[in-house]
């Protein structure tokens, strides 16, 4: 079925909030557009997606998500060109990854005709809320979390799908100091490290903050069985330059497959930049930041997009990186952001165009 035969409810606001943001000071995520989608999974079956204005939501106490953690997210966003088009930046793959992440955590996949019409519904209403610009976007946060009620320890009946939306400018305003972590894990083998499960993100928090008491501001994780092998940061893939080679782990069952990652390797190639994909070894390194052969660390993602390691920890060493002509992290976040404001030809045929 096509997204556009979908019907959904819509119900707008009578006076957008959109005169009270101050879109020159944003803080990341604490500003909402005007409307959000939700649509229920109910008998078996989704209902009806419904657009209404953004707003508190009542739930059980004992719904499933408050005890169980059955919630998986995405992130995307929506960029506008010159010409007032607005664009989502390969939107299938977060499609996918968020039914990816929603089977293993035994959540009913959400139809794609469902997905996309409410998409572009609620885009199109919130329009004024993308802004044109280098660095602005609308931030997009689909989510589905168990609303069933009860708190026997199974899966849930009744699931709540979302989207809501956030101006938004840089994730990161300045470079990052990270350390490579030896005492905690993010993920284990058979897990659900390649989901973007929200306890993924709430197991970081611990050890993250104690990162940051030292000064430091993500922690690169490593294996869990062994802690000898770079994998990703809490908000980010991570790419580490060695002469003139990229290198990045590869996508596993512990590493998120991310969207701007693999963006971002196939703009290497395009450009002839060798890129190694395997394991990253702490060792590998650390030799290389001593020796002088690591030239630049960067982290990418979609609410970062491609942000510079001005230095990392490890083993209580601080290694700083330098500060290099013409660095890979700023070109190739060029390249990205080219396509996705429109502003050069999509020979991958990556955007889509909303409105």
């Amino acid at each position: 079925m096509n997204s556009t035969d979908i019907r959904l409810d819509i119900t707008k606001i009578p006076k957008s909030r959109i005169d009270a943001v101050d879109f020159e000071n944003l803080q990341f995520g604490k500003q909402h557009a005007d409307h959000m989608m939700y649509c229920d999974f109910i008998d078996g079956e989704w209902q009806t997606p419904k657009i209404v204005p953004y707003g508190p939501m009542q739930f059980e106490p004992s719904a499933k998500v408050f005890h169980y953690g059955q919630a998986v997210f995405e992130g995307m966003k929506a960029f506008k060109d010159e010409e007032d088009k607005v664009w989502l930046f390969r939107p299938e793959q977060n499609f996918q990854r968020i039914n990816k992440s929603s089977k293993r955590m035994a959540i009913p996949e959400f139809p794609e005709s469902h997905f996309f019409a409410s998409l572009e519904a609620l885009l199109k209403l919130d329009k004024d809320w993308v802004r044109k610009g280098g660095g602005n976007s609308l931030y997009i946060r689909p989510f589905v979390i168990a609303t069933e009620s009860g708190v026997s320890a199974s899966e849930s009946d009744r699931y709540r799908f979302m989207i809501i939306t956030c101006p938004a400018q840089a994730y990161y305003s300045k470079p990052i100091k990270v350390i490579f972590a030896q005492d905690y894990s993010r993920a284990a083998d058979g897990g659900v490290g390649f989901a973007k499960a929200a306890g993924n993100y709430g197991a970081q928090f611990y050890p993250t903050k104690l990162a940051k008491e030292k000064g430091l501001d993500q922690i690169i994780w490593t294996d869990a069985s062994s802690h000898e092998y770079l994998e990703e940061a809490g908000t980010m893939n991570i790419f580490f330059r060695v002469g003139d080679k990229l290198f990045t782990a590869p996508t596993n069952d512990r590493i998120l497959d991310g969207v701007t990652r693999k963006s971002i390797i196939q703009l290497a190639k395009d450009k002839n930049v060798e890129v190694v994909v395997d394991k990253v070894s702490v060792k590998q390194i650390v030799e290389a930041a001593k020796s002088g052969e690591l030239k630049e660390i960067f982290g990418t993602g979609t609410a970062a997009a491609i942000v510079r390691v001005e230095g990392f920890e490890h083993d209580d060493v601080y290694y700083d990186l330098p500060d290099i002509e013409e660095p890979y992290g700023t070109f190739f976040k060029k390249n990205l952001q080219d396509i996705q404001y429109n502003r050069v030809e999509d020979t991958h045929g990556w955007t889509r165009q909303v409105i």
